[in-house]
């Protein structure tokens, strides 16, 4: 079957538990931190549009919401899992990318950023335009930083008063990439 890459909604918020499930499972084998978030979460995200899931026929296989930041100057992609079974395949890449799409649809002047500990998202957003940068160049909005709370790694973040943590930070400016569509950058495609 053929896997869809389509923005969630209220018909995908059935799904929540099982995300968050995946999620926590990825976090477990990986041995990394992760922010935990809560089905009702993930339910509110799809609700409003915040959200991209990769579904193969009736099976959620992999996901992404937005948060904005700092009175919406900056927005946040967080939460990317895959299914194991569909890794290696490239839909990490084109999640992102739909999610990055998205995110400059709703917050058209909002810098877009991430932190993680995973070397291949920190490829796909290398390849996607995004750069990494020190944490004092991400929001100060002390809400996104208390998502960090749930993260096994949330002591170093604290003890280095939020300048150091085993998460990279990746920010993508759309300003440096107005002519050129996230769709283009998935592609590779230049006009």
């Amino acid at each position: 079957m053929e896997i869809s890459i389509v923005v969630a909604n209220e018909t995908h918020v059935v799904h929540a538990e099982f995300i968050c499930q995946l999620m926590a499972d990825a976090a477990k084998k990986r041995g990394t931190g992760i922010a935990k978030r809560s089905p009702d979460y993930l339910q509110q995200k799809m609700r409003e549009g915040k959200a991209v899931i990769a579904m193969d026929g009736a099976k959620p296989v992999g996901f992404c919401y937005i948060e904005s930041w700092g009175h919406d100057k900056f927005v946040a992609n967080s939460g990317l899992i895959v299914d194991e079974a569909y890794r290696k395949a490239g839909l990490a890449r084109k999640i992102k990318a739909r999610v990055l799409e998205l995110s400059v649809e709703k917050f058209p002047n909002a810098k877009v950023f991430g932190i993680t500990t995973s070397l291949s998202v920190m490829k796909i957003n290398t390849e996607l335009g995004y750069k990494p940068v020190t944490f004092s160049e991400l929001t100060d909005d002390e809400s996104f930083w208390k998502g960090c709370n749930g993260c096994v790694n949330v002591d170093i973040l604290q003890r280095t008063g939020r300048k150091h943590c085993l998460c990279t930070g990746m920010l993508f400016d759309p300003k440096a990439h107005s002519s050129i569509s996230p769709r283009q950058l998935e592609t590779n495609e230049q006009e």
